[in-house]
């Protein structure tokens, strides 16, 4: 078994295409280069179906052997998920180090955590990750045998390290509980205070971060890469003159995310889960944007976000006329909308558009109380419900009604007034 080097940038791309399997060569190579590896190499391989040993036939990993042993390259990346056997038998092969799609992903991941809760949902993911190829870190070490004094201790360490890794495991979904429940509390405190949200998702570098900031006047970080935005965020949004909303900024999804990282990010994607109406971001400029959103569609039913969408098709302002043409005839309509986040073109109707998703459902009607009901009266005056009032001839009151659906429930509850309204007064 070869020593695995702990250090070293220059690596071998490999796209690997199953028959039936639609590439994404250009993501992959962005994803790679995300990393800050320095690509010297690279080699397409199509097959109809994979290898168990080597994920693909024997003649193309020893050819691969060959361009890594000329290029000398110090990491081979495989546009492809490996099985922990593979990676291993890779290894061995290519006397370099191997990383699959999933690997290339969680360590990117790791690069763009900065807040406490993102590094443990990171480091989660990983351990995950690592737990099932822990044996290519011990094959240098004899393994158990049944004779006397012929038993290594391979086998042993292994079992040291899952012990350690399950019991770290075991620590940090404790933390991740604590973080959760302060999330809880803060999602509990918005509702109680009846304050709507509008949560921001779509495919990595559409534009999200960039849109948040235009809306909020915020400094979130915002960069033309993949995952440029790892930590949620969540901002006050005025909508119209004197109607608030908030709006949080989360993680950007991508095509075969691994379900480590969705199952480590869950407690981030709650804040999708319970949101109000999100905003779909979609970048208009790229060409393959109705397979992304479908892409991004998927993850939200994995992630059980059953939630009213808005569809924001950024980056209008990089469309020549023709596209803009196309855009508006086949997507722009009702519940999709053009902006661009970089000149504010379209932000205003944006605005206008979630606040009238996110306003409560409002009651209207005329409101008949007696002269003893006075109480009552002063509740609605207080909830700047009362519109118009009239002197019945027995000196009842006669009041015209417009008041959010929320609030007349828990007025009718409270005071036990008859629940409707009617068309004209009394």
């Amino acid at each position: 078994m070869f020593d695995r080097p702990d250090f070293g940038n220059d690596c071998i791309v490999v796209n690997v295409e199953l028959s039936g399997e639609e590439k994404h060569v250009g993501e992959f190579m962005e994803l790679v280069c995300s990393t800050g590896a320095n690509v010297v190499g690279s080699v397409d391989i199509k097959m109809s179906r994979p290898h168990p040993r080597y994920l693909f036939g024997t003649g193309k990993a020893a050819e691969l052997a060959e361009l890594v042993a000329g290029c000398s390259a110090d990491i081979a990346i495989i546009d492809h998920a490996l099985s922990p056997s593979q990676e291993r038998n890779l290894e061995s092969l290519l006397k370099c180090r191997v990383l699959d799609r999933a690997g290339l992903i969680l360590d990117i991941f790791a690069q763009r955590a900065r807040s406490f809760e993102g590094k443990l949902q990171v480091e989660l993911a990983q351990l995950a990750h690592l737990s099932t190829r822990l044996v290519r870190g011990w094959t240098h070490l004899e393994r158990q045998k049944g004779g006397i004094g012929l038993r290594g201790p391979g086998e042993t360490q292994l079992e040291t390290d899952r012990r350690l890794i399950g019991a770290r495991i075991k620590q940090i979904r404790k933390r991740l509980d604590r973080v959760d429940t302060r999330r809880d509390q803060g999602r509990l405190n918005r509702k109680k205070n009846e304050l709507p949200t509008a949560s921001l998702v779509g495919y990595t570098n559409a534009g999200k971060s960039t849109l948040f900031n235009r809306l909020t006047e915020s400094g979130v970080y915002a960069a033309d890469q993949l995952f440029a935005t790892l930590d949620p965020t969540i901002r006050k949004l005025q909508l119209t003159e004197g109607e608030h909303a908030l709006i949080a900024d989360t993680v950007g999804f991508i095509n075969n995310l691994p379900h480590e990282l969705i199952d480590s990010f869950r407690s981030t994607l709650q804040e999708t889960r319970e949101a109000t109406v999100l905003l779909h971001v979609i970048d208009a400029s790229d060409p393959a944007r109705e397979e992304r959103r479908s892409q991004v569609q998927e993850v939200l039913e994995q992630i059980g976000a059953k939630v009213p969408q808005i569809l924001v098709y950024n980056k209008i302002d990089v469309l020549d006329s023709d596209a803009r043409d196309t855009l508006v005839e086949s997507f722009l309509g009702e519940d999709a909308i053009g902006v661009s986040a970089v000149s504010g073109e379209g932000i205003d109707s944006l605005l206008k558009r979630i606040a009238d998703r996110v306003r409560p459902t409002r009651r209207s009607g005329w409101l008949t109380l007696s002269a003893r009901q006075g109480r009552e009266r002063a509740m609605l005056y207080e909830r700047d419900a009362v519109k118009e009032e009239q002197i019945g001839e027995t000196g009842e009151f006669i009041l015209q009604v417009e008041i959010a659906e929320r609030d007349w429930l828990r007025f009718v509850k409270q005071t036990g007034v008859d629940g409707e309204l009617v068309n004209r007064p009394c």
